[in-house]
């Protein structure tokens, strides 16, 4: 009896064919995939987004304005750009993600989405296709619960359970490698994935072969989570050092059969001696095996854009000495192609690789490798890349929700504009109000507390510090600015975006640190440190703030009437320039006491400031800052109806020690407000310029004034 050709067909393929008229089927093996000539070559490119920060669409829901410097509508037309020039190719995501706007509040903590829904967020990056995505610091900000459900997957933590079913996720696997579980010892995300991918190859005769590739990925996040998330992490996770992580499992990616190691970073490059708490420990991960690395975290770019006209390298990495091998032009560390791209999809990393076989595997090409952070005026410099239409539609529901949410009224007016845009030149009017609420908190839990130890404390003075964190760190049009009174787009006055837009991060809960007059300075000197040393002597233009990369450390002190007051000697060497640092006209001595209200990432040991590192923290409010800054607002508004300048936005407590110069100094800030300095009373605001690269205006600073 003869099989039909058709079943023999089958059989053969699963292998299974009778021989001999024996009708017990033989195993036969099946013809062998043709052999990968050596030399062949495939050409791939790895494209990066990261610090997203739901910044989906490209608009400003703290200034209901469309802001087209940024968002992922239009990162989805450089992917699709990308695409086209690089057919083989993967898409991945370097994490901070879900949290950022009002946008990410709104859908996880005034209205949290149910687990048959999806982030607005990664509904957009499911229908781009991502491949695969790691972890930042922010995703933490909601908490387990909550990240647990968006990303549907169970951590196999004690008391952290993730709705029954299967929740809306990304479609794509999420990767975490330096995160386990407390009780479990074991990874609370899979630790890495490989990714098979079928690309096309070139032979040396020039024929092409398809060709099968393993991509292994893994992501690796800051140690300090467990500072700054400490109320949502402590007791639940540990977190290893990055290169022990990567030690760990880049050789296990390789016996899995890992053609290329991928590492997204969410950190920045410190090539200083390796440690196991680095917050920025990414340059330490080229020395592990890896063949690429993905970075972020620090909202820069890297390497220099290569658009006309884009801006100089930023200052920290143009600082890094030689013997750190960081090639910040062309995209290389230690000889790994290295890539950030920068922020709020404002930018696209592309790093693109020439692989030969060489002995039965692949061999990565370093002088065919290329590496682009690419803008959105990749194509000319000036013009800004259209949005891919196909986005809006996606979340139209949950942005025109975001509106309603940004424009609920707070029930008080001002009758002055609060803005950052020279808050390093010494304007408080964005930070004012925001010291006064953290201190009346603190003040009022001090007074009111059953706590025999912080009764005690009830005659030490109590200060505050906060920092303009949006003053220029993502470029001209991330400043702060709150206008005074009612106006078209706020017609009952300060609205809930308000708040949000004077204190951004709605993740930070207030806490309070007693310290001594020496930690006191020692802070002020690190806040200090934002700005570049100025020679006097020096006739050529001088940028007073080289770089806005951490401008969220310069904090500014503020006590009641004023009461403490300090200046900036910005000729002297970081770490010598507070001087006359007083309160109430006396000289502040090493062993004086003070309360200082912050917030817990400051509190914790955010920023490096020496001293403050979690042990002197005295109260730990259940309460955000925004929140707090929130209440303060409504109760001023219930109490008089407005804030004004006279109370709220004019306390001056620093300023810099005078010196004359022989040449230019500048400060960046958006263009067009010197008329702001001016009626602000900031005197040494003396002339506005022209543009960088960047878009910033440049500001002439007289410091004789």
């Amino acid at each position: 009896m003869k099989l039909n050709l058709v079943m023999l067909a089958a059989l053969s393929a699963a292998g299974l064919v009778a021989c001999g008229g024996d009708n017990n089927p033989v195993a036969v093996t099946p013809p062998a995939t043709p052999a990968i000539p050596e030399g062949t070559t495939v050409t791939l490119a790895l494209l990066e987004t990261t610090d997203i920060h739901t910044n989906v669409m490209s608009y400003n829901y703290y200034s209901l304005a469309e802001d087209t410097s940024l968002g992922l509508e239009r990162t989805a037309s450089l992917v699709k750009a990308a695409r086209a020039e690089n057919p083989n190719n993967l898409l991945l995501d370097d994490g901070d993600t879900i949290q950022g706007t009002l946008l990410g509040d709104l859908q996880a903590v005034t209205k949290p989405i149910p687990c048959a829904e999806t982030l607005a967020v990664h509904k957009v990056m499911n229908a781009m296709k991502f491949d695969g995505g790691g972890f930042g610091n922010h995703e933490f900000n909601y908490g387990l619960p909550f990240l647990s459900q968006v990303t549907n997957t169970d951590f196999g933590i004690p008391g952290v359970t993730k709705p029954t079913g299967s929740c809306g996720a990304p479609t794509f696997p999420m990767v975490l490698t330096n995160v386990t579980g407390v009780a479990s010892g074991k990874p609370i995300v899979q630790p890495y994935t490989l990714l098979p991918r079928t690309f096309s190859a070139v032979k040396p005769d020039g024929s092409k072969l398809d060709v099968k590739l393993n991509i292994g990925i893994m992501s690796f996040v800051p140690p300090q989570i467990l500072e700054w998330d400490q109320k949502n992490l402590q007791g639940k996770v540990a977190v290893s050092g990055v290169q022990e992580a990567a030690k760990q499992y880049v050789p296990e990616m390789r016996t899995k059969g890992a053609d290329l190691v991928v590492a997204l970073s969410h950190g920045g490059l410190d090539p200083s001696a390796y440690s196991p708490k680095m917050e920025n420990g990414s340059y330490h991960l080229t020395t592990t095996g890896i063949d690429a690395l993905m970075i972020g975290h620090s909202h820069l770019i890297f390497p220099k854009g290569k658009e006309v006209g884009a801006a100089a390298l930023d200052a920290s990495f143009a600082s890094f000495p030689a013997s750190a091998n960081i090639d910040a032009v062309n995209g290389f560390v230690n000889g790994v192609p290295t890539v950030m791209a920068q922020s709020w999809g404002r930018r696209l990393g592309i790093i693109k690789m020439t692989l030969a076989y060489t002995n039965g595997k692949w061999v990565v090409q370093p002088t065919k490798t290329t590496v682009e952070s690419r803008g959105f005026k990749y194509t000319d410099g000036a013009t800004n890349i259209a949005a891919d239409s196909s986005v809006a539609p996606l979340i139209a529901t949950e942005h025109a929700a975001t509106i309603a949410f940004a424009k609920q009224p707070l029930g008080v007016t001002t009758d002055f504009e609060m803005s950052s845009y020279f808050s390093l030149a010494g304007d408080v009017t964005a930070i004012q109000l925001v010291n006064q609420a953290q201190l009346a908190y603190v003040k009022n839990f001090i007074a009111t507390s059953t706590d025999a130890t912080l009764a005690s404390y009830k005659n030490i003075p109590v200060i505050s510090c906060s920092a303009p964190f949006k003053a220029g760190r993502n470029g001209p049009s991330d400043f702060t600015d709150v206008a005074p009174g009612a106006s078209s787009t706020a017609p009952v006055g300060l609205q809930v975006r308000n708040p949000g837009d004077l204190y951004l991060y709605s993740n930070n809960n207030l806490q309070a640190v007693k310290i001594k007059g020496s930690d006191l300075k020692a802070w002020l000197e690190t806040a200090a440190r934002q700005f570049g040393q100025i020679d006097p002597a020096k006739t050529s233009e001088q940028d007073l703030v080289p770089s806005y990369s951490t401008i969220y450390n310069y904090d500014v002190f503020y006590a009641e009437d004023n009461a403490l007051t300090y200046q900036i000697d910005v000729t002297k060497p970081a770490g010598s320039r507070i001087v006359n640092l007083t309160y109430k006209g006396k000289a502040i001595a090493d062993s004086d006491d003070f309360i200082v209200a912050t917030n817990d990432y400051r509190a914790g040991g955010g920023g490096a400031v020496p001293g403050i590192d979690g042990s002197k923290t005295i109260i730990k409010s259940p309460d955000a800052n925004q929140t707090v800054v929130s209440n303060y607002l409504t109760a001023q508004g219930a109490a008089t109806g407005k804030v004004t300048l006279a109370g709220n936005g004019s306390a001056r407590s620093w300023s810099f020690v005078k010196t004359t110069t022989a040449g230019p100094v500048i400060l960046r800030s958006a263009p067009g407000h010197l008329a702001l300095a001016k009626s602000s009373g900031l005197a040494a605001v003396a002339a506005e310029g022209g543009l960088d690269a960047s878009g910033f205006a440049k500001y002439t600073i007289d410091l004789s004034k």
